[in-house]
């Protein structure tokens, strides 16, 4: 067997099912996300279900589902029969997924959700099983065959799935105006944490860890305050803290083979003016975007009157962990 070329035609089965799926999503979609909405706008939540390895499909759409802001639980329908069925109140969905729709736990489930007041939308390759019948909505994923070589085990039909419920989630997170701040309230912790919540002003070097000089000074002057500051970089201010410019240890280089007396200059000579600046209320993570976007590795800090108030150095970053 060729194991390479096996499993490229494993993955082109899964990718023409996502196709099918894809071009088969109408009205019903619109219905479910129309549901769903109403039961979020409410503060009832959605819950996921399914059987096997279906189960563990809803726990990623359910996780993905909270991650974005839309409340989300996962109801094991086994443990459901048994007691957990008080995850679910009035007013909740079921977002039930089953390609067969005759999940036996699934269709055993559906009775005592139909006696509650809860609206229920199924992800099913047959609307006219068991589930498909009992549902309110039914999102269909009907797919050729499955990548298993006996089109037994559940894959090419797992993956569409998955992808509804990553369609579901994201259309409703726009749906509902998340925004990346709501995002970041959501994730405090690790590196998405890190780079969401943190601003600019949380990140910046102060006080004696800022190079600064006046106008009128020396270059000389720039490279005693750099190295008493350990900098990569001088800002130049005028007598109101003003940012003239910017001196860098790359100015430096690019103007030694130019100017035999460098030392002595005037840094207004050789500075650079109107320098790419950011405010402290800005996002630590858009910092990343201006140093790649301006090939820059010092970001003097500014109030609204051009004052300067930090600097941030690239150098930093990884330390802080938002590289």
């Amino acid at each position: 067997m060729n194991f390479v070329k096996r499993a490229q035609e494993i993955i082109n089965l899964e990718t023409q099912g996502l196709k099918k799926v894809r071009s088969s999503l109408g009205r019903e979609f619109t219905q479910a996300v129309e549901l769903i909405l109403k039961c979020l706008k409410n503060r009832k939540k959605i819950v996921v279900t399914g059987m096997g390895k279906n189960l563990h499909i809803a726990q990623k759409i359910s996780a993905t589902l909270a991650s974005t802001g839309s409340t989300s639980v996962v109801l094991n329908p086994a443990q459901a029969m048994h007691g957990d069925l008080g995850i679910i109140n009035n007013g909740d969905i079921l977002l039930a997924l089953s390609y067969s729709g005759e999940s036996e736990e699934l269709v055993m489930l559906v009775p005592s959700i139909k006696r509650m007041d809860v609206r229920i939308i199924s992800v099913t390759g047959n609307r006219n099983s068991a589930l498909g019948k009992c549902s309110d909505v039914v999102i269909p994923v009907t797919i050729e065959r499955e990548a298993c070589p006996f089109n037994m085990a559940p894959t090419v039909s797992t993956t569409v799935t998955l992808a509804v419920g990553d369609a579901l989630a994201m259309v409703l997170l726009e749906a509902r105006g998340f925004r990346k701040e709501d995002y970041a309230k959501l994730h405090p912790g690790g590196a998405i944490g890190r780079s969401l919540l943190l601003r600019v002003s949380d990140i910046m070097r102060t006080g004696k860890r800022i190079a600064i000089i006046r106008k009128g000074a020396k270059v000389k002057d720039a490279l005693v305050a750099m190295t008493r500051a350990r900098a990569g970089s001088a800002s130049v201010l005028d007598n109101r803290n003003r940012l003239l410019g910017i001196f860098t240890d790359g100015d430096l280089r690019r103007h030694i083979p130019k100017q035999s007396n460098l030392m002595n200059l005037p840094i207004e000579k050789v500075m650079t003016r109107n320098p790419v600046t950011v405010t402290g209320e800005e996002l630590a993570v858009d910092v990343l975007k201006i140093f790649e976007k301006h090939n820059i590795d010092d970001l003097p800090v500014v109030d609204n009157m051009k004052r300067l108030i930090g600097y941030v150095d690239i150098q930093d970053l990884p330390k802080l962990k938002i590289l």
